[in-house]
């Protein structure tokens, strides 16, 4: 692989992620919601080395309170989040839409528009070769997704359809570190899914390590997460979803399932 990805744990269960190109040295900081530790993580791992750009997956402040810290201690070329978000991200100085399309140094990069936990929220798409990582901020989870506070149903479950057609092997790296809780979920509805019990019994050694669950594989979410699984006649039966039900119907009944469930 041509490119590096760390996730630097920040807040009470953040993740930053540094993105590097091994050919070129160019680095994106993606989602700092705050400065701090992404400064130890450069100065420790990079010898603070210059930040090509910092992209933020959407405005929620978890996500971007250290873009200005970042931005006047290593002056990145740009910083990169929806166009609707323009006011709401601090520094924000490039742009974004649907596919879009543009390079970290030799590393292809493409926007998608995920909306659902926010209507401006984008996923950043890195290929290089056969390799491909996404970056989903808190429209994807491992084993779940976001809440929907700006978005609908609807737009949600075409966000995760529209990630759902990346390559299977692609690796996932999200907002949060909910991936134990979120299987916990999967499996109150979909008890019978051996491959999220499989999953489950992976993540709980690694947390038990306090190793991080990220990066997911693509393919695996498709086997275990239920907001990718809204056709699971096993869901529709426990959550009482009509076989009719469309997708986005069906995934906002997971999701209020979700927000009640402890």
């Amino acid at each position: 692989m041509s490119f590096s990805v760390t996730p630097i744990a920040c807040l009470s269960d953040n993740y930053a992620y540094a993105l590097v190109c091994a050919q070129t040295g160019a680095l994106a900081i993606v989602d700092p919601s705050e400065a701090d530790p992404v400064v130890a993580w450069l100065g420790k791992n990079l010898g603070q080395k210059k930040v090509t750009a910092i992209w933020n997956t959407h405005h929620h402040p978890d996500h971007c309170m250290g873009n200005e810290e970042l931005v006047a201690k290593y002056e990145p070329e740009y910083v990169a989040a929806h166009v609707s978000d323009k006011g709401r991200v601090p520094a924000q100085t490039k742009y974004l839409n649907e596919g879009d399309s543009f390079k970290l140094g030799d590393l292809d990069v493409s926007i998608l528009h995920i909306p659902g936990h926010t209507t401006g929220a984008v996923a950043y798409v890195v290929k290089d070769g056969n390799d491909t990582a996404v970056f989903t901020g808190d429209t994807l989870f491992l084993a779940g997704c976001g809440r929907l506070f700006e978005g609908t149903p609807d737009m949600m479950h075409a966000s995760l359809q529209k990630l759902a057609k990346l390559p299977g092997e692609t690796k996932v790296y999200c907002g949060h570190e909910y991936t134990a809780s979120n299987l916990k979920f999967a499996l109150h509805v979909e008890p019978g899914n051996e491959a999220a019990k499989a999953k489950a019994a992976s993540v709980a050694e690694a947390r038990a390590k306090n190793r991080p669950t990220v990066p997911g594989v693509l393919s695996d979410e498709l086997a275990t997460n239920p907001f990718l699984r809204t056709d699971s006649a096993e869901i529709r039966g426990n959550l009482k979803i009509d076989a009719n039900a469309s997708g986005g119907e069906a995934l906002g009944v997971i999701r209020k399932a979700k927000d009640n469930f402890r």
